[in-house]
């Protein structure tokens, strides 16, 4: 032992050890690079992109690693700066999957489990068969033949989201400020000269980069999906877990870790999010669905002989009931003075299938009001536009159920969908020919009923898109769910008391609205974990 003198003596090597203990990161990191410890930074962002253009039969791709992403989002920041976007505008987005793993007996040591977490950035996949493409209404997308990237047209866009509806991994955004929808474009421009997308750039593990993959062989190893014993659409090779089935659009992005991701789940699994309500289009399809059958209905009455003179007030309201649903579903457009254009898409996209049975519909149900106002109907006239308005109306509500069938979302099957939609057509028909009240009062318990179904979900032991329905419905959107019961049973009792036609229809234009608003608040659906709030 040395004296306390002896021990006080600070010698050069106590000092360079208490300097570097204060070193910061920054200081850390440019000490490595002027030591040339590190790459050059040019260098080591180009190794991070493929050294030439994807070869014919290739395209571009993001590879992440999720071992090596920490969370840290500095690829969103990268993204939002580099790119412009408004300050909640965001292309990127950052999650956490997170479970425990069982760790083999060493020895001695007994088996345990650890808990494990991967971060997962994700942004656009640039999918091979992309669904945004294929269901916007007037080719505001394209796909780059020689890239493979995914680009949106910002000028073409009219601002209807339904790409946002018919991707299953939340990419493209609604700005509000423009008025369009936007998207992560791979950063195409610093590709073409060599450099890196910002989000590549910005990585401070290098976990993201870009690299070249087949589409043939993506749409090979995704493909073909099952359906399993439960009627639930199964990829052989999943994406990644708990995300979208691959098999819808063909994501091209590839996650890769050592972790064995079929134990882990989303973070934010148990913490179902309310969807966005679409004002608009819960009255477009209300009014015109309820509107068009109320009509079919005047039409059948005017067949069996009634005096066209006292339907005339009955068909001028059903024909505004349809208008006023089409110009309420202008309000949902962030461009409306471009809407002429929604019928371009209309070799892939439903939206404009829709459209292009709209205007007819709306047209077909005008004349036939207005005939109703001639003494004596010309030549049969009002005849002719009875059956027509019968078969438009058919035609209005399949394209309608098809906009929604067609995204794939779990819980807007055509099971659920067509029968709603259908039904409250059918409940405008039964008020308006003066059904008997026992008719009126069994539709309107089975399209209740129908709705209860995802009821049974609310138990399940995993998060599936039923049971986040059913605890949105139960839980935070509790107040709408009882009130549409409510209003449901109040038609109930408005027929039971034999209350005129006029003030049933307007209760079930209450209940009606109810039960769509919450179709599309509850929508339950599989989103990635990065998904962008």
């Amino acid at each position: 032992m040395g004296s306390d003198a002896e021990r006080d003596v600070v010698t050069l090597v106590d000092e360079l050890i208490a300097e570097q203990r204060e070193l910061t990161a920054v200081e850390r990191f440019g000490r490595q690079h002027d030591r040339g410890d590190r790459p050059l930074l040019e260098k080591h962002y180009r190794d991070l992109i493929p050294l030439s253009a994807p070869l014919p039969g290739e395209q571009y791709a993001f590879e992440v690693e999720l071992d090596a992403c920490s969370g840290c989002k500095a690829c969103v920041s990268a993204c939002h700066s580099l790119n412009g976007l408004d300050e909640e505008e965001t292309w990127r987005g950052v999650g956490m999957l997170r479970g425990v793993e069982a760790k083999a007996a060493l020895g001695k040591i007994a088996a345990r489990t650890e808990p494990v977490a991967r971060f997962v950035t994700t942004a656009c996949h640039h999918c091979v068969e992309p669904a945004c493409l294929l269901g916007c209404p007037v080719l505001a997308y394209d796909k780059d033949p020689a890239t493979g990237i995914v680009r949106h047209l910002d000028d073409q866009c009219i601002g209807c989201s339904y790409c946002i509806l018919k991707c299953p991994y939340e990419v493209p955004k609604y700005s509000s400020k423009r008025g369009i929808v936007r998207k992560c474009d791979m950063c195409q421009g610093r590709l073409a000269v060599g450099e890196a997308p910002a989000c590549v750039q910005g990585c401070p593990n290098a976990a993201i980069r870009i690299v070249t993959v087949r589409p043939e062989a993506v749409r090979n190893h995704y493909r073909p999906a099952r359906v399993d014993a439960s009627g639930a659409l199964s990829d052989p090779n999943p994406f990644l877990e708990a995300s979208p089935q691959p098999s819808y659009t063909l994501p091209t992005s590839r996650y890769i870790t050592r972790a064995d991701t079929a134990l882990l789940v989303p973070a934010d699994a148990a913490r179902p999010r309310i969807e966005h309500t679409h004002w608009p289009l819960v009255l477009m399809l209300v009014l015109t669905q309820i509107g068009a059958g109320w009509l079919c209905g005047v039409a059948a009455r005017l067949f069996v002989g009634t005096p066209a003179a006292t339907l005339r007030f009955e068909g001028i309201a059903g024909c505004l009931l349809v208008v006023a649903g089409l110009v309420a579903s202008a309000f949902h457009l962030g461009q409306p003075r471009k809407a002429w254009r929604v019928w371009m898409g209309w070799r892939t996209s439903w939206l404009s299938r829709e459209a292009m049975v709209m205007g007819p519909l709306a047209g077909i149900a005008t004349l036939f009001a207005a005939s109703l106002w001639y003494p004596v109907p010309i030549a049969g006239a009002a005849t002719v536009l009875g059956a027509s308005l019968a078969a438009a109306t058919l035609a209005a509500v399949f394209a309608q159920s098809m906009v929604y069938i067609d995204t794939h979302r779990a819980t807007w099957t055509a099971r659920e969908t067509g029968p709603r939609f259908l039904g409250t057509a059918l409940l405008g028909l039964l008020i308006s020919i003066r059904a008997q009240p026992g008719v009126l009062i069994v539709a309107t318990v089975v399209l209740a009923a129908l709705e209860c179904r995802v009821f049974h979900h609310r138990h399940g032991k995993e998060w599936t898109p039923w049971k986040r329905s059913a605890a949105l419905l139960l839980g935070p959107l509790r107040v709408g769910t009882v009130s549409r019961f409510l209003l449901a049973a109040a038609v109930v009792a408005a027929v039971s008391l034999a209350v005129p036609a006029p003030y049933v229809l307007g209760i079930v234009v209450l209940s009606a609205l109810a039960e769509r608003r919450l179709y599309f608040a509850a929508v339950g659906h599989e989103r990635m974990p990065g998904s962008p709030g």
